[in-house]
C-alpha cells in the first residue's frame, strides 16, 4: 500500500493510472475545500490536473453527485478516454 500526505492529511493511493500522481501539483491544488471529502479523484486534461471530491454514503456531507460508487461513471463520462488519473482515500484518525 502506498500513502501520501497532503496538508497534514494522510491518503491511501487506491489507484494511480499511468503514473498520474504529481505531488507538486497536488500540493498546489488540494485546499481546505477537500477537507470534507472521503476521496479525491484527479485526472489530467490538456496538461492540467483536475480534482473532484467524492464521499461514501456514510459521510454527513454526502450528495448523490459525489457518490464514490459512481466514480467509474464519472471517469467514463467527464474525463478523456484512457486519461491519466488517480483515486486517493482519506485515512481517518484512529481514536
Amino acid at each position: 500500500m502506498e500513502y501520501i500526505t497532503l496538508n497534514d492529511q494522510k491518503y491511501l493511493v487506491m489507484k494511480n493510472e499511468k503514473d498520474a500522481i504529481d505531488i507538486q501539483e497536488l500540493e498546489k491544488k488540494v485546499t481546505d475545500y477537500f477537507q470534507d471529502f472521503d476521496y479525491i479523484v484527479g485526472d489530467w486534461a490538456y496538461g492540467k490536473l483536475r480534482l473532484k471530491g467524492f464521499n461514501s454514503k456514510t459521510n454527513a456531507h454526502f450528495k448523490e453527485i459525489n457518490d464514490i460508487d459512481n466514480v467509474d461513471t464519472y471517469l467514463r463520462l467527464y474525463c478523456a478516454p484512457e486519461c491519466r488519473h488517480f483515486i486517493l482515500s482519506k485515512e481517518s484518525e484512529k481514536k
